[in-house]
This record gives structure tokens, sequence and C-alpha cells, in this order.
């Protein structure tokens, strides 16, 4: 019997309590984030992080969730580029929190409110574009440690005025 849900071509680690999902094409590094974002929680930059799935998983929406586990005879198995497939500790599932899009074209300094939002399987989910000029590990710990500014002045970026020690 196989596990419900769609098999698509990503990876995921679970941070904390919530997965982040990792897409994009062949060859942009998405087993590479995953290990890196595994490594980020045991030097404690971020919360606990474990594998549940690299380069196919299974996605299904559950309760108003979107659920992702490990796509079968995939189970613990990640590629490390350099040294092949090897085996590590998994998650046999995950709710997703966050979406990291590799290679995404439409990626730009200061992202539309909608270019950081997207809809998988009628889920609405917060999302990171990462260009393929741009390293996504500091994005991603950015986008886990930090929460978006509502009180910029100028309603857009560059709000750090160079007065900003005398207000």
């Amino acid at each position: 019997m196989s596990a419900p849900g769609s098999s698509v071509h990503a990876s995921a680690v679970l941070v904390g309590e919530r997965a982040v999902l990792i897409r994009g094409p062949s060859g942009s590094g998405k087993s590479r984030l995953a290990f890196d974002l595994i490594l980020a929680g045991r030097a404690l930059q971020i919360a606990s992080a474990m594998l549940v799935g690299d380069d196919r998983v299974l996605l299904e929406a559950v309760q108003g969730e979107l659920v992702v586990r490990p796509a079968c005879g995939l189970e613990g198995l990640i590629e490390i580029r350099g040294l092949g497939i090897r085996r590590c500790d998994f998650a046999q599932q995950a709710a997703v929190g966050v979406v990291v899009d590799l290679s995404a074209d439409e990626a730009e300094r200061m992202p539309s409110p909608e270019a950081l939002v997207c809809e998988i399987d009628g889920i609405k989910l917060p999302r990171v574009p990462v260009g393929a000029a741009f390293r996504p590990l500091p994005l991603v710990l950015a986008a886990l440690s930090t929460h978006p500014s509502d009180d910029c002045r100028k309603g857009f970026g560059n709000h750090i005025s160079p007065t900003i020690a005398t207000q």
C-alpha cells in the first residue's frame, strides 16, 4: 500500500514544528539546502532540524494544512554531492510551514507581497523565492528567524534614514 498524497520533485526538512518544502529544477541545490538546514539545526542557528524527504516527497492537504511525507523507498536517504547517497534520521511526516523556490525567475530584492505567498492543494503558504545567483541558506535562515516589518515609514525598502541615530 502506498502513502496517500501526490508525489512531487522536492525536498523537505522539519525545522522545529514545521517543514521547509524546497522546490526547484534538477541541479538547483535542493539536497544541498536540505543538508545545510540540518547542519544549521545542529549548530543551534535554528530549531532542531531533521530530514523529511529528499528528491521526491508526497504532499497532501489534511485539515487545512499541507502535510509532507518521504516518498516510498526514499525514507532517510539524502544526496550529498561528493559523497553520494547517504542515510540519516528522518521524520515520517510534517506540516509545511514555508515553501522555498530555488532558481526562481521572479526573485527580487524587494519582492511584492504576492510573490511571498504560494498556494498548494488549496493551502496558502509563505514563500521564499531565491534567484539562481543567490545562496539560499541565509535567505531561508532570515525567513525562519525574522518577521515581516509592517512599520516601514516609506512603505517600501530603504527605510533606514541617515539620521536614524538622532531621531
